[in-house]
């Protein structure tokens, strides 16, 4: 195991110097809109996209069964990845009539097929769950923390069913 995270650490490092090279080949203006496009990016997830998430997400868990937690937030997830994909084809900016072949494809009919693919999913998956039989996990979960059922009466060295109290039997 340890020979496989060295590789991957030697890996990961390789790529990003890697990336560094590539980056250094640019102009002066191009790194600094490389680095003003970052710096954007962080700031608009740190201010707008992460408090939205952490809304939903409370809405959720106060509105939603528990059930349904797990397949909305992946579903929701997902949703979120399609859109932010869809965003860049979604108005055709590369379609020019000298080359119709650049975006020829129907991306709005693409995209909204595959949130019906993530959602049915969903669905999919909220019925399989309430129609198989219940899990292990279904159990545990409906327990607390200090439900814990009585303990068997405790055996002494005779065999005999003692309250655990007294001295105990030492043999030699």
């Amino acid at each position: 195991m340890t020979s496989v995270r060295v590789f991957l650490v030697a890996l990961g490092v390789a790529l990003g110097v890697y990336g560094v090279v590539l980056v250094a080949q640019n102009s002066t203006d191009v790194i600094i809109r490389i680095v003003v496009w970052a710096l954007i990016g962080v700031l608009l997830h740190d201010a707008v996209f992460a408090p939205v998430c952490v809304a939903l997400g409370f809405a959720g868990r106060r509105l939603l069964p528990h059930r349904w937690w797990t397949p909305v937030l992946v579903a929701a997830l997902l949703t979120v990845v399609l859109v932010l994909l869809a965003i860049p084809v979604y108005d055709k900016p590369g379609l020019h009539l000298d080359n119709l072949t650049v975006l020829d494809r129907d991306y709005e009919a693409g995209f909204w097929i595959a949130l019906a693919v993530v959602w049915g999913a969903a669905l999919l998956y909220l019925v399989g769950d309430r129609v198989l039989p219940v899990g292990e996990n279904e159990v545990v979960e409906k327990k607390r923390a200090d439900d814990v059922e009585p303990q068997p009466p405790s055996v002494g060295p005779d065999r005999q069913q003692g309250t655990g109290g007294g001295e105990p039997h030492l043999e030699r």
